[in-house]
């Protein structure tokens, strides 16, 4: 079974969030919530979420892959925390995956982690960069990081997830039985 952490940060964006873990606990992935700041994270939308362990405490050895959602605040917080940061650094030196979506690729780039493309919420690149932005995907691939736009692509970034995680035909069943033909 895959295992992702998705860290979160006071500020974070609720439906990213909560779409990214949704879909890819239906797709039997082990999906560790874990509080940068402390158990309980307000998000933009002042949507509190209780976490299931703190980020300091994960045995991120058995991590495959590490999901930032968006939302400014919390992507502030995420740029800024150095254990984020390193973590974000060792999982690119031991080839794992990496995702970040809407504001999150900002603190990709802080990390210097995020590949040559990309996508991201519009604006936000202004605070990356100019070449390699795609503003036209949903989602961006590019070797192990994947990127994509904000809330409304969120399930189709969670679909992209499991197809990478759990394969072809785990993408095709889930993204059926949500409906999803806008991905």
């Amino acid at each position: 079974m895959s295992k992702i952490v998705v860290p979160l940060a006071s500020g974070f964006e609720e439906i990213e969030a909560v779409s990214i873990i949704d879909v890819c606990r239906r797709a039997g992935i082990d999906v560790i919530v874990a509080g940068v700041e402390g158990w309980e994270v307000l998000g933009a939308n002042k949507i509190e979420i209780k976490c299931d362990s703190l980020f300091e405490n994960i045995d991120f050895e058995s991590v495959d892959m590490i999901v930032l959602p968006g939302g400014f605040g919390g992507t502030e917080v995420l740029s800024k925390n150095h254990l984020v940061q390193s973590t974000l650094k060792d999982f690119k030196a031991d080839g794992k995956y990496i995702g970040a979506i809407c504001a999150a690729p900002i603190a990709l780039e802080k990390a210097g982690v995020l590949s040559q493309n990309f996508t991201c919420y519009p604006s936000c690149e202004e605070y990356i960069r100019i070449d390699g932005y795609d503003k036209n995907k949903k989602v961006v691939l590019d070797g192990k990081v994947i990127t994509s736009r904000g809330p409304s692509t969120a399930i189709c970034f969670g679909l992209e997830i499991v197809k990478l995680l759990e394969g072809q035909e785990m993408y095709e069943t889930l993204k059926g039985g949500l409906l999803a033909d806008f991905c």
